[in-house]
């Protein structure tokens, strides 16, 4: 057996990145356990990977890790009200309401409340609980969006119809009209406007 064509083959990278079979890995172990220059160039590969994983790893912004588990499903991540994540699609309610608990009433008395939860030159988020109705009205300096906490809604969105409930989310696109209509008495909903 030619042991430097075994070498350069590119036999020890794919080993290292996991793309080999199993036969093919047995082999490769095989060869480390016969050949001490296998054995040797396939610990300078696994070095040479690792080193170049130190050198391009980056810190990833704080609000990564609870995307991350919110898209996973991970719902009851616990919400750092310091830097809340954007709201999208993939997350669940329950860390949203445990995280807000403070500030949600048993029994709203008002017929709307709003607390501004987040605000910097992205985005803007508010908890809303709401006894109204939300009349036609276009945005074209923000993108709107809501996640539904507790309660049922139906939304149109220019041509569209939404019924929405507990842990719907909705974007509206900038210039279309869109209004808001409750179908249970209280919604409670987290509400964002992305910036552009």
């Amino acid at each position: 057996m030619d042991i430097q064509k075994y070498l350069e083959s590119g036999v020890l990278e794919e080993y290292c990145l996991g793309l080999l079979g199993e036969e093919d890995q047995a082999y490769l172990i095989q060869m480390t356990m016969l050949y001490p220059e296998v054995k040797e160039a396939l610990a300078s590969v696994e070095l040479a990977l690792e080193r170049f994983a130190d050198l391009t790893a980056i810190e990833p912004d704080p609000l990564v890790k609870q995307n991350v588990l919110a898209a996973i499903g991970f719902d009851q991540a616990d919400l750092n009200l310091d830097s809340l994540p954007f709201i999208t699609h993939s997350g669940g309610p329950q860390p949203w309401l445990k995280a807000l608990a403070y500030l949600i009433p048993d029994e709203p008395t008002e017929d709307f409340v709003c607390h501004v939860i987040r605000e910097d030159d992205k985005v803007r988020q508010m908890l809303v609980i709401t006894k109204t109705d939300v009349p036609d009205e276009e945005h074209s300096n923000f993108l709107e969006s809501f996640f539904i906490l507790d309660g049922r809604c139906e939304c149109t969105v220019g041509e569209n119809f939404y019924a929405l409930g507990t842990g719907d989310f909705i974007e509206m696109p900038l210039h279309v009209k869109h209004n808001i209509k409750l179908t249970t008495p209280v919604v409670t909903a987290i509400l964002q406007y992305k910036f552009v």
